[in-house]
């Protein structure tokens, strides 16, 4: 009978131990002592534009660390991937400072004050179509400038002008669009002008082409606003007034005093253990690092890199791990300032025994089968991220987003950037799932000044206090998984940087039931086992972009871009 199949007590209570012990493993390993010989590191930038890669390179050959260098990355990002770099969105980023210390920042967008619960519905209770996708009223209270200012002055270490005046010039100047950016233009151009009718801007144009210089003088002022005033001109002044006359003309509720309530706030990381190796990643309210880390208890717990690289054994096993930590997701996660999410349970090593005891290794569970333990559109890449390493051994992960391409489409003409539609990330309605085909419970519903659930998970794993690995990608709630799984070709499966990015990748949520793979990347003959074993399997064209720098044994730094699937740059400073 199918089902049998499962672990042995035996196996069960040998694998409990071993996890027992890996969650029992000193947390905080020593910082390094003043005798310890003087280590430097290749410092690196990867990201998803060369234009935001050099401004990250030219700040880390000019004296910045890391941080200032994350710092300007994101803002040369705004100008440069207008699509998911950012003014008016949010975002998360996991440290590791050279001394061992971690941390995380969370500048997620927060719903406004005149939030209500069925905002989104109308008065028999059903969903409005695209009302929280599409327009103002899908815009949560900004967070990214928040972020990038208490990041700067918690950590940074030159000015904040120095950091925003390569975007300046970048915005004044005008860089010239890729192909794909060309393409994403295009394709948005009905939806620019269904939300900003009569707009006259750089995006409002009747055909982009690849080459094109596109010049945004209207974000160029705003950010030198930002470069000589400081956090205080977009949260209550100059520019914050501007923007909340723009948005509350095009229907959105956002006021001054979302703005002026506004914190971006650091909250300590989750951390798990992968083998000896400690692994930090985002939070909640996150439901990146929870995943992963459950994932990568489950990974170890079953032994999966035995099974053999992307075979269907494993891919399978990936798949019932996935349904069960996306059905927890579901049920369990939110903004802990609202609700009390039990993130210590959720990882532990006998719940998450209990969890997987039930999966059977000759076939397929039915999602119909599980819940959340008691404690059609799944993929997109209109959130960016990038990784940043400098010679100390600072490191950021850091992972920015306007949800959709663009965000709500409503671009504002007093200052010259993109609202996000992040409101959709709550749950509208219970039991209707969000436009990434996520569902959510009460623990995600509308509530003023809560931060919506995510998916990102910025992460970093390190070896005795050194970063080894930083990593993380966009795609929704794709990211998860395809973090997971380049994590465990990396480090399980020994594969260079590259190579672990560039191989296949799968993806299940729970909801909806199947599996999606990508095209071509993985065997015919696995793609056939998984059906065998009961798997719906849908071939996707891609999974992620995954932007990351690696460390090996050596000290040899490597910095890799998905351009396989998309495109990236990647830049490290050989010593």
């Amino acid at each position: 009978m199918r089902g049998q199949n499962t672990f042995s007590m035996k196996q069960l209570f040998s694998l409990f131990l071993f996890l027992a012990c890996l969650s029992c493993a000193e947390p905080d390993k020593p910082n390094f002592s003043e005798t310890d010989e003087a280590l430097f590191f290749e410092p690196a930038v990867s990201s998803v534009t060369h234009e935001a890669t050099q401004v990250g390179i030219e700040i880390l050959k000019n004296g910045g660390n890391a941080f200032d260098a994350a710092v300007a990355i994101q803002f040369a990002l705004a100008v440069t991937y207008p699509r998911a770099g950012n003014l008016g969105g949010g975002g998360f980023a996991v440290i590791s400072t050279s001394d061992g210390r971690t941390n995380s920042i969370d500048f997620r967008e927060k719903a406004p004050l005149l939030a209500t619960k069925n905002m989104y519905c109308d008065a028999s209770g059903e969903l409005i179509k695209d009302k929280s996708i599409l327009g103002a009223l899908a815009a949560g209270v900004p967070g990214t400038v928040s972020g990038m200012w208490h990041l700067h002055k918690k950590y940074g270490s030159l000015t904040w002008n120095e950091l925003i005046m390569p975007s300046v010039k970048l915005a004044r100047n005008g860089f010239t669009i890729s192909r794909l950016e060309a393409i994403k233009l295009n394709e948005s151009k009905v939806l620019f002008d269904q939300v900003n009718p009569g707009q006259i801007g750089p995006f409002f144009k009747e055909q982009f082409e690849e080459g094109d210089t596109l010049i945004q003088e209207k974000l160029a002022k705003t950010l030198q606003l930002l470069a000589d005033s400081g956090i205080s001109v977009f949260y209550g002044g100059q520019v914050g007034e501007k923007m909340v006359n723009d948005i509350q003309d095009a229907g959105g509720i956002i006021t001054k005093a979302d703005l002026e309530k506004y914190e971006a706030v650091f909250r300590a990381p989750v951390e798990g253990w992968l083998g000896t190796h400690r692994v930090i990643s985002m939070g909640p309210p996150s439901s990146g690092g929870v995943a992963l880390i459950q994932l990568l208890n489950g990974a170890q717990m079953i032994h999966s890199a035995g099974l053999g690289h992307n075979s269907a054994a494993n891919l399978h096993l990936y798949t019932e791990m996935m349904r069960r930590v996306y059905a927890d997701r579901t049920t369990h996660l939110g903004d802990p300032d609202f609700h009390p999410v039990p993130v210590e349970k959720l990882v532990h090593p006998e719940y998450l025994m209990e969890r997987y005891r039930t999966i059977d290794l000759k076939g397929k569970t039915n999602s119909e089968d599980i819940k959340a333990g008691k404690a059609e559109r799944i993929e997109s890449y209109e959130t960016t991220h990038f990784s940043v390493l400098d010679r100390e051994g600072n490191a950021v992960s850091m992972t920015v987003t306007l949800n959709s391409s663009y965000g709500c489409k409503l671009w504002l003409p007093s200052v010259g950037f993109f609202l996000n539609n992040e409101m959709d990330d709550f749950v509208a309605k219970k039991g209707v799932a969000n436009q990434f085909g996520l569902l959510g419970g009460s623990a995600n519903a509308i509530e003023p000044e809560k931060r919506m659930l995510s998916s990102m998970t910025p992460t970093i794993i390190l070896d005795e206090n050194k970063p080894i690995l930083i990593l993380g990608t966009p795609g929704g709630s794709t990211i998860i998984t395809t973090v997971f799984q380049v994590i465990m070709n990396v480090m399980e499966f020994d594969m260079p940087l590259q190579e672990a990015i560039d191989v296949g990748r799968i993806h299940h949520q729970w909801q909806p039931d199947y599996i999606a793979i990508e095209k071509g990347k993985i065997s015919a003959k696995a793609e056939n086992d998984l059906r065998a074993l009961g798997h719906m399997v849908i071939p996707i064209e891609s999974l992620g972009i995954v932007n990351a720098i690696q460390v090996n044994v050596a000290g040899k730094t490597f910095a890799a871009a998905d351009t396989t699937r998309y495109m990236g740059s990647a830049i490290v400073l050989a010593q």
